[in-house]
C-alpha cells in the first residue's frame, strides 16, 4: 500500500470520527432548540423542525405573573458572578504562593489538592448540608457561593500554578532589586502576564453554578431562592402537568451568558490551558 493511499485512508477515518462526534454533540442541541418552538407541553410530538413554530413558551417564561424564571435567572447570575470573582482571587493567590514560595507543607498541600480532585462533590452532600445547617446558611445563596468557591480551588490551583511556573522568576528578582514588594510583584508583573489562565479559571468557575443541580437542590428550599437548574427541574418533576417544551425553552436561554463570556475570553483559552496543563 502506497504512502499516498495510507494518508488518504487516515484522513478519511479522521473525518468520519469528526462527523460522528459532531452528530453526537449537535443533535441533542438542535433537538432542544426545536422542542422549545413546538406547541404543547409534551415532547412526544416534538421535532427538530417544528410544523407550527411558536414563541409561546418563551413568552410564558418572561411573564413574571405566572413564572419565576427571571428571578431564577437573576439568582443564578448573582451566584455565578460572585463565585467567579472570589474563585479567581483565591486561586490567583494560592497558585502564586505554590509557584513562587517554598514553605513547610508545600508538597503535601499540592498532593492534597490532587487527591481532592478525585472526590466528587456529591460524596460530601451530607457533610455540606449539616455544615450549612449548623451555620444557619441553609436556603441562602451565600452557602452555595462558599461551596462552589471551595470546590473550585483544588483543580484550578494546579492550573494556575502550572501556568505561573512558565513565567520566568528573573522578572520577580528584577522587580525586587528595583524595590518592589511581594504584592506589587504579584499585582503589577505576574497577574498581567497570567491573563490567559485567569480567563480559563473565570470561565470554569462561572459555568459551574449554571450546570450544578445536586448541591443547589440540597441547600435551597424556597422557590424564590432557586437557581435555574432547580427551578427548571420543577417544571418537569410534577406528577401532573409536566412542561417539557417550556423546560426546553428555559434550557436554551441558559446558554446565552455562557456563550457571551466564552466569546469574550476565547483568545486567551488555548495558551492558558496548554501552558497550565503541561508544565508545573
Amino acid at each position: 500500500m502506497g504512502i499516498k493511499k495510507q494518508k488518504y485512508i487516515r484522513l478519511t477515518l479522521s473525518y468520519l470520527v469528526l462527523l460522528f462526534m459532531a452528530v453526537v454533540i449537535f443533535y441533542p442541541i438542535l433537538w432542544i432548540i426545536g422542542s422549545s418552538f413546538n406547541a404543547g407541553d409534551s415532547l412526544s410530538g416534538s421535532s427538530i423542525i417544528p410544523k407550527n413554530a411558536t414563541l409561546e413558551h418563551y413568552r410564558e417564561l418572561f411573564d413574571t405573573s405566572n413564572s419565576d424564571y427571571l428571578l431564577w435567572y437573576w439568582n443564578t447570575l448573582k451566584i455565578c458572578i460572585f463565585t467567579m470573582i472570589f474563585s479567581v482571587i483565591s486561586i490567583a493567590f494560592t497558585g502564586y504562593a505554590f509557584s513562587r514560595y517554598r514553605f513547610v507543607g508545600r508538597k503535601n498541600g499540592l498532593l492534597t489538592f490532587l487527591i481532592l480532585q478525585m472526590i466528587p462533590n456529591f460524596s460530601a452532600l451530607i457533610a455540606l448540608f449539616i455544615l450549612a445547617q449548623l451555620t444557619g446558611l441553609v436556603d441562602t445563596h451565600l452557602a452555595l457561593i462558599l461551596i462552589y468557591v471551595g470546590g473550585a480551588i483544588p483543580m484550578n490551583t494546579w492550573l494556575m500554578k502550572g501556568y505561573l511556573d512558565t513565567i520566568p522568576k528573573e522578572l520577580d528578582e528584577s522587580a525586587r532589586i528595583d524595590g518592589a514588594g511581594h504584592f506589587r510583584i504579584f499585582w503589577q508583573i505576574i497577574m498581567p502576564l497570567a491573563k490567559p489562565i485567569i480567563a480559563v479559571v473565570a470561565l470554569f468557575t462561572f459555568i459551574g453554578p449554571f450546570t450544578d443541580f445536586i448541591v443547589a437542590r440540597i441547600i435551597l428550599r424556597s422557590p424564590e431562592n432557586y437557581t435555574l437548574a432547580v427551578g427548571l427541574y420543577d417544571l418537569v418533576a410534577k406528577q401532573f402537568g409536566n412542561e417539557f417544551t417550556k423546560f426546553a425553552a428555559g434550557s436554551v436561554l441558559i446558554a446565552i451568558p455562557i456563550a457571551i463570556l466564552f466569546l469574550s475570553l476565547q483568545k486567551y483559552f488555548i495558551s492558558g490551558l496548554t501552558a497550565g496543563g503541561t508544565k508545573g
